[in-house]
């Protein structure tokens, strides 16, 4: 009796080439061709707005930032290479607004993310009226920058602001304080404004990640004896770490290119103490007609953000990966 064969397929790749991916055929690769035509043909509705409104606009001011282009139709424009640059680079008002903005950038997000992690922790609890707690903590997000800067500045009022009023009452102030003509509290004060404008977006941000936090993890550790703080340390902050240093970068980035809402409280004022180098270019361009010197001191802002968040996300990477 013979014995049955059975049929030989193919055989098995080797288990050292198991890992290694198929060559693709010119077919297979015609069709991932039309893949990549097809998405960036729907890719192009997104595409097309930022590189007009925002590539376009950013790459004629850097060209801009070597010319001498000044304000009026009958000023010709000549290439100046660098002279701008070299100018600003003596600049001390330049750079005073730049330190300005720095303190103020730091200042207003590091608190921003302070009190918006509480307060993003308190709305996640399951609390009475969370609803409406929620929507309230809105508020400020929903107004525009012009408006909060008028409605701070009423705050502020030294005569018939609210703040005088309440500090009075309490006995903590003797004479009514000028908050926003101060030498040395006009930055502060700005500075408070800021935060209160800024924390409803981080607010959201950070309650978002707070939800994807899996409540197991929260129960386990504490029946294994985890208090509140341990809890968070172990638990909750690195869940929602990466989504802290995704909107500290945007808030950064946001908060140093200001300009609406402390134009609208200072000025810049009193005596340049909160002139952020925003304020300070629109000056140069739209006050003193030098577009090309405003342009100037714009592509060195854009360059030591970008330096210094690309410093600030590589550390953050490497902690996370570490």
């Amino acid at each position: 009796m013979s014995a049955a064969t059975a049929p030989t397929g193919p055989s098995s790749p080797p288990s050292g080439n198991r890992g290694t991916p198929p060559p693709r055929t010119p077919a297979a690769r015609k069709r991932m061709l039309g893949l990549d035509r097809g998405a960036w043909f729907l890719l192009l509705p997104a595409l097309l707005p930022i590189l007009v409104l925002s590539a376009g606009p950013l790459l004629y001011a850097i060209s801009l930032a070597f010319t001498d282009s000044q304000m009026g139709r009958t000023v010709d424009t000549d290439f100046v290479g660098v002279d701008n640059f070299r100018t600003l680079r003596l600049d001390s008002l330049f750079w005073e607004s730049f330190r300005i903005g720095l303190v103020w950038a730091v200042c207003v997000t590091a608190l921003q993310l302070l009190l918006s992690l509480g307060l993003a922790l308190l709305l996640n609890q399951n609390l009475r009226f969370r609803w409406l707690a929620r929507t309230l903590a809105l508020v400020p997000w929903a107004m525009p920058e012009v408006v909060v800067g008028i409605m701070w500045r009423l705050v502020y009022h030294q005569d018939a602001g609210i703040l005088n009023k309440t500090l009075r009452d309490l006995h903590l102030i003797g004479e009514n304080v000028d908050w926003l003509t101060n030498l040395s509290l006009a930055l502060p004060a700005v500075i408070l404004v800021g935060v209160w404008a800024g924390m409803p977006q981080t607010t959201v941000v950070l309650l978002a990640g707070l939800q994807n936090v899996p409540q197991e993890l929260n129960e386990a550790a504490q029946l294994d004896g985890a208090g509140v703080w341990r809890r968070f340390a172990s638990v909750t902050w690195p869940a929602v770490k990466p989504v802290a240093i995704a909107i500290t970068a945007l808030n950064f980035i946001w908060n140093f290119n200001s300009f609406g809402l402390v134009y609208v409280l200072t000025q810049g004022g009193p005596g340049g103490k909160t002139r952020l180098p925003m304020l300070f270019a629109y000056e140069e361009a739209f006050k003193y007609g030098q577009f090309g010197y405003a342009a100037a001191m714009g592509v060195v802002m854009i360059a030591v953000i970008a330096v210094f968040l690309t410093v600030f996300l590589r550390k953050r990477l490497k902690e996370d990966a570490s």
